[in-house]
């Protein structure tokens, strides 16, 4: 009698502990139900592939821009453009550019005689050390951006005008934007200076202000 009594109170032991177990696992399941609804949030997560730049290290492009050649004028002008980059932030750059020149002040009050149409043209190259200084992106929308930098450049080169040739220091800045991993756009900012000596007068530091535009393909 003893035995059958124990029986059935470890049956009941039993059955209270799996009621237990039950209503735990109910509680559980119930409070991660209210978790989820209140720390997971309702909304689609946007995946972003972002163009790789090509691997290619040459850069070939084309300019057109706007010159103040100093005491003679302003123009419009062209320019073609190489690179070669060295490592991510350093690259090697050409230019090759023309403008020209308009009437000076003293040619239009007679104090200094009259360039041909020859003489006016105003010619230069250089080669220049280039830094990527602040690479970044730019964006155009929520769903659109591009790569960009911000750049400065700093070398010497040739200029000739008036029919002379004289050594000249460039410098400058700009900011590129990569639409494609081979075709970016740049606007810069460029100053030509040399020591001028024309038709007797001698003028040192004559600072050329130009700003362009370009296109540029890597190959």
């Amino acid at each position: 009698m003893e035995t059958r009594f124990q029986r059935l109170l470890l049956s009941g032991l039993l059955i209270a502990a799996s009621s237990v177990a039950l209503a735990q696992t109910d509680a559980q399941d119930e409070t991660q139900s209210v978790l989820d609804k209140i720390v997971t949030p309702d909304m689609e997560r946007r995946h972003i592939e972002e163009d790789q730049l090509d691997t290619e290290d040459f850069e070939i492009g084309a300019y057109y821009g706007f010159m103040s050649i100093e005491d003679f004028g302003s123009s419009w002008g062209w320019g073609v453009r190489a690179a070669y980059h060295i490592t991510e932030d350093f690259f090697l750059e050409g230019n090759y550019g023309k403008h020209t020149g308009g009437e000076s002040t003293l040619e239009i009050g007679g104090g200094l005689p009259a360039l041909t149409d020859a003489q006016r043209e105003y010619t230069y190259y250089d080669l220049n050390l280039g830094y990527n200084l602040f690479p970044g992106e730019v964006y155009i929308s929520d769903s659109l951006a591009f790569n960009s930098t911000f750049y400065i450049v700093a070398g010497a080169g040739n200029t000739t005008f008036a029919e002379t040739e004289y050594f000249t220091y460039s410098f400058g800045a700009g900011y590129k934007v990569y639409f494609t991993d081979y075709l970016n756009l740049n606007l810069d900012l460029r100053d030509h200076v040399f020591e001028r000596e024309l038709l007797g007068f001698n003028k040192k530091w004559v600072n050329n202000l130009s700003a362009n535009m370009g296109i540029n393909f890597f190959f």
